[in-house]
């Protein structure tokens, strides 16, 4: 009788775990969306002068604002939290939308970064206040940008445009997730660094899907 127990547990309880692990990766394929109308960034000026847009790219968009040295950590932190983790994904891309006037700023920073990590996709973009504050709010978050038009606040963006996060959970008392806060290494590294594997692994499944029904 002993037997036959241990022999059910060790063949039983590898079949619960598969059965639990493949329900969560089937309820977690995808990350929610929130908001499928985010403006677009073809009215701004590319650091680069090359095409800067949402579309077929998964984007990390931020503003760090007039006063770049303020959110040089908030950089950093997504350079090595965020970046340096995905940047060789071949459609993914960390986009900062600046206020005219920052771009010795923005070099700066990029040249320090550099020191770290390739930076290419890393772009920015520049605006005017107003086309920044726009676009903003287009993301219909409860967040605001600051007089210097900064947040500390980025977004994942997906290939269609969408904004795309957390929806609100009241059984476990999880309020919606619109952003994540670049300025705490701890929500970048437990909540975003998550999200931003969803995401991909949701694209990566998509592309390996579509290739096997062109076979």
């Amino acid at each position: 009788m002993k037997k036959f127990l241990v022999l059910g547990v060790l063949f039983i309880l590898p079949l619960v775990a598969y059965l639990f692990f493949a329900s969560g990766v089937h309820n977690f394929a995808k990350l929610p969306i929130l908001h499928t109308e985010v403006g677009k960034v073809a009215p701004f000026e590319s650091r680069s002068k090359e095409m800067v847009q949402f579309k077929d790219k998964i984007t990390i968009l931020g503003f760090l604002g007039k006063d770049i040295a303020h959110k040089n950590g908030n950089a950093f932190n997504l350079n090595q939290k965020i970046y340096k983790k995905n940047h060789e994904f071949k459609d993914f891309q960390m986009l900062m939308v600046q206020p005219y006037g920052t771009e010795t700023s923005v070099q700066a920073l990029l040249e320090e970064l550099d020191n770290i990590t390739d930076v290419a996709e890393w772009k920015f973009v520049f605006g005017t206040p107003e086309q920044i504050q726009q676009l903003f709010e287009t993301l219909k978050t409860p967040h605001q940008l600051d007089e210097n038009f900064a947040t500390d606040y980025v977004y994942i963006i997906d290939k269609s445009g969408a904004l795309r996060g957390r929806d609100e959970d009241i059984e476990k008392n999880k309020a919606k997730v619109y952003g994540y806060d670049s300025s705490d290494v701890a929500d970048l590294a437990n909540v975003m660094t998550d999200d931003v594997k969803v995401i991909l692994a949701e694209y990566r499944l998509a592309l390996k899907k579509y290739k096997a029904d062109r076979k």
